[in-house]
């Protein structure tokens, strides 16, 4: 690929749809790979450098600082993950971590996934086409409101509705007039939280015992404690952005799944190979997967890492620059806003070869579970996505079923595009049907 190609690609990833991303790319050619602009209204620094990207995963908290547009921290909650930093985003990610850390993806979540999982599938055989992003989105928020605070299915849905208008105004002027996606996500927001205070002070007041399956149990204990500095409102913030982020990007790598494997039949015989051969190597064909299983999936990690590294599902990352830092000759004052571009590491020549192919087999000799200077889809450093290793879980089981007790068929391939997320216009929409029925004509 020539080196404009590439350029005008990273363009495309991080500015999509926008009618202007052919004069980003210009920025790039121009400019180089670190250049000033502005996004909705803000003046930013962009690096599509993979080393300075690198460079500031690693600083974080000594020379950057996790800080987005003012309409994503004002929605998202300034009390939460997104607006601490430091030794308070170090306690709050340790507090999600009793969540989904590896020991309770061991020895709970992986049989609860396991069972919604199957649970939903099976409902997608009795509803005909179905979209594959809001059907997803419906099951991992089903899972996570449940999970975090102990909703059952009708009330997630009525939160899930809220979620709705409050991702629309994630990355938007903040501009908070009626008509205005700002103005959606802050009422969206303004509900949602409404709820979650509800639920907090409902499990408060309540004299039964506590389910520990709840997080929400555990956060009120915290609240109670003396020696913490976590406040109700702190711990609402960080529900609301949890919530958000466990079904948002993981419905889709899922939805993109199905546009991959159905272009690459090749891909789809080898996953089916090794999930068939989870079931033979069964002495009970029917048990639910294990931890064992889901670690002996060689190749379906590598399919999930492919398809998050070509879908660069977060464009951009932004760190808020705490000191003046020189870089490559370049001053970047205290107080702007760098934009780590991560689809310039994932779509880079120099790091992939054929970097536009969909090729599960390139991750052969690569770590499959870790960020580096070639993989960023799930952040960096200490900031690092802290549900991870939940989503890819959640894939796995997802593909598992797909592949060995469903067959499925595309009925709309639909359109992919970025707003600046991904955005799957027209929907893709496929019929799932269950090996165990027959297909009636």
């Amino acid at each position: 690929m020539e080196k404009s190609q590439m350029q005008r690609s990273i363009a495309s990833w991080l500015y999509g749809s926008s009618p202007n991303w052919r004069d980003s790319s210009i920025f790039l050619q121009r400019y180089g790979t670190l250049f000033k602009t502005s996004l909705v209204g803000q003046p930013i620094v962009i690096s599509t450098d993979p080393e300075i990207n690198y460079y500031v995963f690693q600083q974080e908290d000594k020379l950057f600082q996790c800080s987005y547009t003012k309409s994503a921290v004002e929605l998202s909650g300034k009390q939460g993950l997104m607006g601490n930093g430091g030794s308070a985003h170090k306690y709050l990610r340790n507090l999600v971590l009793s969540l989904t850390g590896p020991d309770k993806l061991k020895t709970k979540l992986v049989s609860e996934v396991d069972i919604i999982t199957r649970e939903h599938l099976h409902r997608w055989t009795t509803q005909g086409e179905v979209e594959v992003k809001d059907a997803s989105e419906i099951m991992l928020f089903i899972f996570i409101a449940g999970k975090i605070l102990g909703m059952n299915e009708q009330e997630a849905l009525t939160l899930r509705g809220h979620y709705k208008a409050f991702v629309k105004g994630f990355l938007s002027f903040p501009i908070n007039l009626p008509g205005t996606a700002f103005h959606s996500g802050l009422q969206g927001r303004k509900s949602a939280i409404k709820m979650i205070k509800y639920i907090f002070e409902k499990r408060r007041s309540s004299k039964e015992k506590a389910n520990e399956q709840d997080f929400i149990d555990y956060l009120l204990q915290e609240i109670d404690n003396e020696e913490t500095f976590i406040t109700e409102d702190t711990a609402v913030d960080l529900i609301f952005f949890v919530i958000f982020a466990a079904h948002e990007t993981t419905s889709s790598t899922m939805t993109l799944l199905f546009k991959y494997l159905t272009e690459h039949p090749d891909v789809l015989r080898q996953l089916k190979d090794e999930h068939e051969n989870i079931i033979r190597n069964r002495e009970n064909k029917d048990a639910p997967i294990s931890w064992a299983e889901y670690k002996s999936m060689n190749f379906t990690h590598k399919v999930t890492n492919e398809t998050v590294r070509l879908a660069n599902i977060a464009p951009g990352i932004f760190r808020k620059v705490l000191k003046d830092v020189e870089i490559k000759g370049y001053t970047i004052p205290e107080g702007w806003t760098m934009v780590v571009c991560a689809p310039s590491v994932h779509l880079d020549e120099n790091k992939y070869e054929n970097p536009l192919e969909f090729n599960p087999s390139r991750w052969k000799d690569e770590e499959l579970h870790g960020a580096s200077k070639r993989f960023m889809a799930f952040g960096g450093g200490n900031r690092m996505c802290v549900g991870a290793d939940l989503s890819k879980m959640q894939t796995s089981i997802f593909l598992h079923y797909l592949m060995t007790s469903f067959r499925w068929d595309v009925a709309n391939k639909g359109n992919i595009i970025r707003q600046p997320y991904l955005n799957f216009n027209d929907g893709i929409r496929i019929r799932v049907h269950d090996n165990n029925k027959e297909i009636i004509a």
